[in-house]
């Protein structure tokens, strides 16, 4: 029987006492937002003032809402000269009615021996504890003390009896609460790790703020949450002026942003953005699961090649074109003229002068206007005359929109890829003949009917480089038209990104200031890199770059990666696997079926038995994503209720998940269908078979009509 830890009572009391401090800290804030409410009048000062104070309680008021999360986490016992002082280490900073600290942030330098004390480098500690929490609730106590003789060696009252487990022994910290949180079912959502980070992790969360630092870490090892918990701590270190320049965290796919998106808000920073790339492009509509066909392999590759950069450009600079004969248009009682010579004079200054496309039509217009005035024979005409007489004619509009449109991005590449004259002419010496073919599509009656796809966001933001905004009829250019820069951007699968993505990335960094993370094994893109200096070429180069591994497997049992190491060593031989540091209940099951008629009735079942085993936990199902309407439309047959992670996430118990979609997401259970069929549909078919069968934190069921592929065998 597992004996009460002494201190139990007395922590739990602790813990009463830091959420009554929350508690009026949140009712203090209210009221002094009721203050501020009161008046509304006064002078522009005064409720500029007022705007500005409501704005940083409202702020507050969200940093103090935990919700369902742990306020209080664990504790630090330090000497101090010589004398010992204690703090309690939780989600954010809290305060006693005198002023005096009750709970230090997890992110302020005196948390930090909390995450990277050893038994070899104490850093003055005499003990760290560690809470096991469930919201205001403690449900269990593990001690680790220091100093000669303990070397980390501690008490844990543990929660199944199983005795005390330390960092000695397993080179962890905080063992069994890192197991506890481990295996506590998934809600669908991932949450945050703010009490189980491990003294690896902890480095990259401190690391400094400059240049692009590089994340590589297999399944399991947290990389994700590493990052997010990044970006939180630089704002926390460095609040001025990041604040301001904002954050930017940018995810493969909107499933996987519904799957983060409550780690920041748990850490007390809601004002993060966070977006796929296509939110970084405006006015468009894009290619879903359910409307509009996605690209090909193949014509994906093309758009993502760093070439399409080249191409746009020429693109642009095709439509800025002189006249091929003179125009002759009627004036007073006579003509003017504009020369077909005259019109590569104007259009070659254009291209000196401005640099932005756009930004150049009106100075096109002007030099239109003065070049005719001057063929008035009386001599007597000035250019502002010839446009106000001229300026509705439809032939000086035909000529204007010949020599220099204006254009949207969309505009552009529609017209771009709607005709194989248009693409030859901007593709010399950079497309073949059968690219050429690849980005060919039919044009559409209407720009607005058009659905682009992923792989043009970024060439959309190229043309929207070139092109520059619209100026308005005053000439001004709206805010929301220029590209935003962002003080720090964190990107995630970084690794799946093109050349063409990185530069659209690479060109909102304000100062170069990035965490991108990502694992080379599960490269599926069309461009999958070999080493991270392949990324790294199209990403900012103000300050020098780091490359940091995550080296430990903390959510996938030894079993599955077992199993899963091999998939990865067929497809990318030589790759360090990461090291799982726990055992699960059970290795992966593979069930095959005779016949491919009987597939989806076994997958029913598995599913069925995959529900019971996790016990009110997530399940995901991974299908090749062909499979995905079938399988759905059966399982409802079967009233077996689910979710689908293009439209509801993985907000039920379970979710058909095609493979495309599911990197990233961490579940109890998973059922992987068919992996010939995954190895042959994608891109890169072993990879993603790899990442199919590591998303399970605690079961694995495989099932198969067709052969398994050799490294599953």
């Amino acid at each position: 029987m597992t004996t009460q830890h002494p201190d139990f009572n007395d922590e739990q009391a602790y813990i009463d006492h830091a959420y009554m401090c929350l508690a009026r800290s949140r009712e203090d804030a209210l009221k002094m937002r009721n203050l501020t409410e009161s008046g509304l009048g006064g002078t522009f000062q005064n409720r500029f003032e007022r705007n500005a104070i409501d704005d940083a309680l409202v702020k507050r008021l969200t940093e103090l809402d935990l919700g369902d999360a742990a306020l209080v986490f664990g504790r630090i016992d330090r000497f101090e000269n010589e004398e010992l002082e204690s703090f309690h280490i939780g989600r954010l900073a809290v305060s006693d009615e005198q002023h005096q600290p009750v709970v230090v942030d997890w992110r302020a330098p005196i948390a930090e021996p909390f995450y990277r004390a050893t038994g070899r480098q104490s850093m003055n500690l005499a003990r760290r504890r560690h809470f096991i929490v469930e919201s205001n609730k403690l449900l269990g106590i593990e001690d680790e003390l220091f100093g000669e003789g303990h070397l980390g060696i501690g008490h844990d009252d543990g929660l199944d009896g199983s005795g005390s487990v330390t960092q000695a022994e397993t080179g962890l910290r905080g063992y069994s609460t890192l197991l506890a949180s481990i295996e506590r079912g998934r809600s669908g959502q991932l949450g945050d790790i703010v009490a189980t980070i491990q003294a690896e992790q902890d480095e990259i969360i401190r690391s400094p703020q400059s240049g692009v630092l590089v994340v590589q870490g297999g399944p399991g090892t947290g990389k994700t949450v590493v990052a997010l918990h990044r970006a939180a701590y630089l704002l926390y270190t460095n609040r001025f002026p990041l604040e301001d320049q904002g954050v930017l965290v940018i995810g493969p796919n909107r499933v996987f942003l519904r799957y983060i998106e409550r780690v920041l808000p748990s850490l007390g920073e809601a004002g993060i953005e966070q977006v796929i790339l296509q939110d970084l492009v405006r006015d468009v509509t894009w290619v879903t699961m359910s409307h509009g066909e996605p690209d090909s392999h193949e014509t994906a590759r093309i758009k993502g090649d760093e070439r399409m950069s080249e191409v746009i450009e020429r693109a642009v600079r095709d439509r800025q074109r002189p006249l091929r004969e003179d125009l002759v248009l009627p004036f007073r009682s006579g003509y003017v003229h504009l020369r077909a010579q005259e019109t590569e004079r104007i259009i070659k200054n254009a291209r000196r002068r401005f640099r932005r496309h756009n930004s150049g039509r009106k100075s096109i217009e002007n030099e239109i206007w003065g070049a005719l005035a001057a063929t008035w024979r009386e001599g007597d005409a000035t250019a502002s005359q010839v446009r106000e007489s001229l300026r509705r004619d439809p032939d000086v509009r035909l000529a204007l929109e010949r020599m220099w449109p204006v254009l949207t991005p969309a505009q552009l590449l529609h017209d771009l890829f709607g005709s194989r004259a248009l693409l030859k002419l901007a593709g010399q010496k950079y497309l073949e003949p059968e690219d050429i073919e690849l980005l060919y599509r039919q044009r559409s009656d209407e720009l607005s009917e058009v659905r682009w796809t992923s792989a043009d966001a970024a060439l959309l933001d190229e043309a929207r480089v070139h092109l520059g905004p619209i100026p308005g009829k005053n000439g001004q250019i709206d805010e929301l038209d220029e590209i935003p820069t962002y003080g720090h951007i964190v990107i995630d699968e970084v690794q799946d990104l093109t050349p063409m993505q990185l530069a659209m990335v690479t060109r909102r960094s304000l100062s170069g200031s990035m965490t991108v993370v990502g694992d080379l094994a599960q490269a599926t893109g069309a461009h999958a890199p070999k080493t991270w200096e392949d990324v790294l070429d199209h990403l900012p180069d103000m300050k020098p770059s780091r490359i940091i591994g995550l080296s430990v497997g903390y959510r996938i049992p030894g079993q599955i990666m077992e199993l899963a190491n091999r998939v990865m060593e067929a497809a990318n031989p030589g790759l360090r696997a990461p090291r799982a540091v726990r055992e699960g209940v059970a290795g992966p099951t593979i069930a095959s079926v005779s016949e491919p008629s009987l597939l989806i009735e076994e997958i029913i079942s598995r599913t069925r038995e995959m529900v019971a085993l996790v016990n009110g936990g997530n399940v995901a199902v991974v299908v090749p994503d062909r499979m995905a309407d079938e399988v759905s439309r059966r399982f409802s047959e079967a009233a077996l209720i689910h979710g689908r992670a293009s439209t509801t996430a993985l907000d039920q118990s379970v979710t058909i998940v095609p493979v495309s979609v599911v990197k990233g997401l961490e579940l109890d259970g998973v059922v992987v269908v068919e992996p010939a069929d995954i190895v042959e549909a994608e891109i890169q078919g072993m990879r993603s078979l790899y990442v199919a069968l590591t998303r399970a934190t605690q079961r694995l069921t495989v099932v198969h009509a067709r052969a398994l592929p050799d490294a599953m065998l």
